[in-house]
């Protein structure tokens, strides 16, 4: 008899203990990924300058014209179509340094990819032996 009521007793721990470990799981999966990503957004959102080029919620492409810090509103520049948007509705921002940074580097490696065709071009020309091309047109 002892013995039974024990084991009910350390089942009704168990079922707490599962539910607090339900709950922790929930925290790491779910809660603090998402903050996380809040936090994230709001440090790219602190960052957002004029000119940068700006991707909203809707897809929308732009280049921030002017930020307003009392209406929480950015305006965006859309091909010569000026758009008022609020901040919220900004989802991912390309800083124009970045751009500039990779365009540069994107530039020098295409140059570089041309001069070594270039040259490799080259040498198989003067590798042909001249003899061949006498026995072709032959």
């Amino acid at each position: 008899m002892l013995l039974l009521a024990t084991s009910s007793a350390f089942g009704s721990y168990g079922s707490i203990i599962f539910i607090v470990l339900i709950f922790g799981l929930m925290y790491f999966m779910m809660i603090r990924p998402q903050k996380k990503q809040q936090q994230k957004h709001q440090e790219m959102m602190s960052k957002l300058q004029v000119g940068d080029k700006v991707v909203t919620i809707g897809r929308l492409h732009g280049v921030v014209d002017s930020i307003d810090a009392d209406a929480k509103t950015v305006t965006l520049d859309c091909d010569g179509i000026y758009l008022v948007f609020d901040r919220t509705a900004i989802m991912h921002v390309d800083h124009v340094e970045a751009v500039q940074t990779a365009t540069t580097d994107t530039d020098s490696t295409a140059a570089e990819e041309q001069a070594s065709a270039t040259d490799s071009a080259a040498s198989s020309e003067a590798s042909v032996n001249p003899d061949d091309e006498n026995s072709t047109k032959e």
